[in-house]
C-alpha cells in the first residue's frame, strides 16, 4: 500500500489539541512529514510548550488515526517537540521574551516567592528557557531560595551602555536587588526608586531568548504594579492564595486589579499555596489547617482556571531554607509544583491562541 503525504495528514485532521480544540494540522503542529521508502511514516508534532501535560495523549492519538486509516501494520515514527507561542511580535523591550508572567498574591506571607521560585525551576526542568525577576526591592527572597546569596551579577558595556548579567542557577536567569545591596542592610527608599530598579531590571539586564520570564510581585498593589504594567505588556498574572479568608480577601483585590479596564491584563489562574498540612510520616492524611477549598472557591467566583494545590510540607520550607527548590526532589512536593507549571504553561497557550496581545498600560497618575 502506498501511503501519500495528503493521506497522513487527512487522518491527522481528526486528532484535536484538547486545550486548543483546533485539529493539530491547522494549527501547523505536524511538520517535517515524510513518507520512507519502507512506507514508514515520520513526523514531528511541536507542542505550544515542552510542559504540556497532554503530550502523551495527542501521541496516542495521533497513532490511533493513523491506524485507523492506514490499518493495524502502519509504522509510525513520531517526535514530540515544541516550541512555545508568543503574541509579543516586534516588541520594542525584551524583544527576544515571548511571556511575561506575573506573580501576585496581594498579601504577604502566602509563599509567593515559593511558588515563583519553583514554578520557574519547573519550567526550566522541562526544556524552557525561563527568567525570573525579583520585583519584592523591599523583602527580596530569590538569592536565599536560588543558594545565590552574596553573587554579585557581571556588568558589560553595549553602545555605550551598561548591561547587567543576570545570575543563572538550576537554568534560571535570576535578577533581584539582592545581588546589589548588603543581604542585613535595609532597603530605604520611596516608591519611585523602587519603581526605577524594577525598570532596571527588565531594560537593563541581558535576557537574551526566554520562553516565560516571571515576575515575582511584592505584596500590595502598589507602584511596583503599575510600573511592571506601564513598562511591558504581560502576558498573564498567576494568582497566589492560602485557604483563608484573609488571604483570600487580598488575593482577589490582586485578581481584580488586574483586570480592570485600564489595566487589563489577563489572569492565568489561582494557585492554593498550603492547602493542606501533610506529616511526612503519615502521607496519606491531609489537615486543613488554613480552612479548605478556598483557593478554587476563588478561582469559580473570578471564572478563572484553578491551577492546584501546593501541601503544607516540612520540605517545602527546608527547601527555601537550602535554596534547592522542592520541586528538584522526588515525591509529593514535586509532583504538586510539576502540575502547577503544566497547568500555567497550558493557560498561557491557550491565552495566546484565543486572546489578543496585552497593550503597555496608560495609566494617569
Amino acid at each position: 500500500m502506498n501511503i501519500s503525504k495528503e493521506e497522513v495528514l487527512k487522518a491527522l485532521s481528526t486528532v484535536e489539541d484538547p486545550d486548543l480544540k483546533k485539529d493539530l494540522v491547522t494549527l501547523g503542529m505536524i511538520q517535517d512529514l515524510e513518507i520512507a521508502t519502507d512506507q514508514t511514516i515520520r513526523f514531528k508534532v511541536v507542542l505550544t510548550t515542552p510542559a504540556c501535560p497532554l503530550k502523551e495523549l495527542i501521541r496516542m492519538n495521533c497513532l490511533e488515526a493513523l491506524k485507523k486509516a492506514f490499518g493495524d501494520q502502519v509504522v509510525s515514527d513520531i517526535v514530540m517537540s515544541s516550541n512555545v507561542t508568543t503574541i509579543r511580535d516586534n516588541a520594542p523591550l525584551l524583544p527576544k521574551v515571548k511571556n511575561i508572567i506575573a506573580v501576585a498574591s496581594g498579601k504577604g506571607g502566602v509563599g509567593k516567592s515559593t511558588c515563583a521560585s519553583n514554578l520557574a525551576v519547573s519550567l526550566a526542568r522541562s526544556g524552557a528557557k525561563v527568567g525570573l525577576i525579583d520585583a519584592d526591592i523591599f523583602g527580596p527572597s530569590v538569592p536565599t531560595m536560588f543558594n545565590v546569596e552574596g553573587e554579585q551579577p557581571a556588568v558589560k558595556q553595549e553602545n555605550g551602555k551598561n548591561v547587567i548579567i543576570p545570575i543563572e542557577q538550576y537554568g534560571v536567569k535570576l535578577m533581584s536587588i539582592g545581588f546589589l545591596t548588603p543581604a542585613e542592610s535595609a532597603v530605604v527608599w520611596r516608591g519611585p526608586m523602587a519603581s526605577s530598579a524594577l525598570k532596571q531590571f527588565i531594560g537593563d539586564v541581558e535576557w537574551g531568548e526566554l520562553d516565560y520570564l516571571l515576575i515575582d510581585l511584592p505584596p500590595g498593589t502598589s507602584d511596583i504594579h503599575l510600573t511592571m504594567v506601564q513598562t511591558v505588556p504581560v502576558t498573564g498574572a498567576v494568582i497566589v492564595t492560602t485557604p483563608q479568608k484573609v488571604a483570600l480577601s487580598d488575593a482577589t483585590k490582586a485578581l481584580t486589579m488586574f483586570r480592570q479596564a485600564q489595566i487589563n491584563v489577563p489572569v492565568l489562574g489561582v494557585v492554593e499555596n498550603m492547602a493542606y498540612f501533610t506529616p511526612a510520616e503519615l502521607p496519606d492524611n491531609k489537615y486543613y489547617i488554613f480552612g479548605e477549598g478556598g483557593g478554587k472557591k476563588l478561582a469559580e467566583k473570578y471564572d478563572t482556571p484553578f491551577l492546584g494545590e501546593i501541601p503544607l510540607v516540612q520540605g517545602i520550607r527546608e527547601s527555601g531554607d537550602s535554596g534547592y527548590p522542592a520541586v528538584m526532589k522526588e515525591g509529593l512536593i514535586a509532583e504538586a509544583f510539576g502540575l502547577f507549571a503544566e497547568n500555567v504553561a497550558r493557560q498561557i497557550a491557550i491565552r495566546n491562541a484565543e486572546m489578543s496581545k496585552t497593550e503597555v498600560v496608560q495609566v494617569k497618575e
